[in-house]
């Protein structure tokens, strides 16, 4: 085998393969973009805002009539007629039912001669002992003769007080047969028909006296304790006294703010052992009658004005292992989350009682992107309007709740 021996490279050769490699070099360095600089995380941050802020309690409940009268009969017989129009207003005395009263005023009739009976007994016994006291006086009628005439008198007596007794039963029965309203107020569909037999007791319509209008609804017992002395207060004086009392307001269904302002009347007389909660009456005037039994009430009162609170949108605030924390951003656009505490809930916003102050920017919205000294790209965020609505009568939920 032959030693080819050392491969001897000419300088022109090696040249060429330098100009290579370094062609190849820089067509591979043009396949790398150049590093451009870090985007920052973008933020939406508002304002801490700072204003007297009214806290209101509320409650929700139901309307009921001030009065609600269930008509029932009184007694036995098929219904002749309906003498009101149902869901009008009647006044106290109007005629609602006519029940058949022909067998009543039969009864009233008997019954009337049993009193005419009796009282002319009770007159002819009168007479008897008149004409046997002074004969028996004389010797002229025994002792015995006129015990049994004055016996007889007193029998008689008690029968006429026995026969007025019946009558007035029976005028009572006649009288019922026209059925009328106790109080002034709306009356109901009617639940009995005409041509029905009628039985006692019968539940024949309802009447409502819907002015003022009663709202029943309960609050903690946290917060009847707080209120106690002002509740107490306000159903021994009425409203003309205790000018610094506050209104109730009464919300509808439709998120409508009743025009008229209510008061509490009254607490009931103990407080529910499986809610916790004690039931508050109150009453709101209803001219026209709009207002009807059954309907949702939710009524809200200002109890107290907080100064100078401090505002932030709920969605600013995290719960992190039972504490509240927010992000706030620094005129160097960093980042620092803070642990505040929590007040009282006004519509969407969290009044903050510590932990930030006047004119702070909080984040709303990228808190979850961010951490604690990192730089962020802030953007503003539009104002949101404070509603008022606290719920002292119902512990507002926590965020995460």
């Amino acid at each position: 085998m032959l030693d080819a021996g050392p491969v001897v490279v000419s300088p022109r050769a090696h040249r060429a393969c330098l100009l290579l490699g370094l062609c190849l070099t820089l067509l591979s360095g043009c396949d790398k973009p150049e590093a451009g600089p870090v985007a920052l995380p973008e933020v939406l941050v508002t304002a801490v805002a700072q204003r007297d802020v009214p806290v209101y309690s509320e409650g929700v409940g139901t309307t009921s009539g001030f009065v609600d009268a269930q008509i029932r009969a009184k007694v036995q017989g098929y219904l002749l007629s309906r003498n009101y129009t149902e869901g009008s207003f009647v006044k106290a005395g109007s005629l609602l039912f006519k029940i058949d009263p022909r067998s009543y005023q039969a009864s009233y009739d008997q019954m009337k001669g049993e009193l005419g009976r009796a009282e002319a007994a009770y007159k002819k016994t009168q007479m008897d002992v008149a004409r046997d006291k002074p004969l028996a006086a004389q010797g002229a009628v025994s002792q015995k003769e006129l015990d049994d005439s004055i016996q007889s008198n007193e029998a008689n007596k008690a029968s006429v007080f026995s026969a007025q007794a019946n009558l007035e039963k029976a005028r009572l029965n006649l009288d019922w047969t026209n059925v009328t309203s106790p109080v002034d107020g709306v009356a109901g569909i009617a639940s009995a028909q005409v041509g029905d037999l009628i039985m006692e007791n019968t539940v024949m319509t309802t009447v409502s006296q819907v002015d003022p209008i009663r709202v029943q609804f309960p609050i903690s017992e946290k917060a009847y304790l707080r209120f106690a002395e002002r509740i107490q207060q306000g159903a021994a004086h009425p409203e003309a006294e205790r000018p610094n009392a506050a209104p109730l307001e009464l919300i509808l269904v439709d998120g409508s703010v009743y025009p008229y302002r209510g008061k509490v009347a009254l607490a009931d007389r103990q407080v529910d052992v499986k809610t916790g909660t004690i039931m508050l009456v109150s009453y709101f005037p209803n001219p026209g009658n709009i207002l009807r039994p059954g309907q949702y009430a939710k009524v809200r009162a200002m109890i107290e004005t907080l100064p100078a609170a401090l505002l932030v949108p709920q969605r600013s605030v995290q719960e992190l292992q039972g504490t509240y924390q927010v992000g706030v951003v620094g005129a160097d656009k960093k980042v620092a989350i803070r642990t505040v505490k929590l007040g009282p809930q006004i519509g969407t916003q969290w009044v903050i009682s510590a932990g930030l102050q006047a004119g702070e920017q909080v984040i709303v919205e990228g808190l979850q992107k961010v951490k604690s000294g990192a730089s962020v790209a802030v953007r503003p965020m539009p104002a949101e309007p404070a509603s008022a609505g606290s719920g002292d009568a119902a512990p507002p939920p926590r965020p995460g709740s």
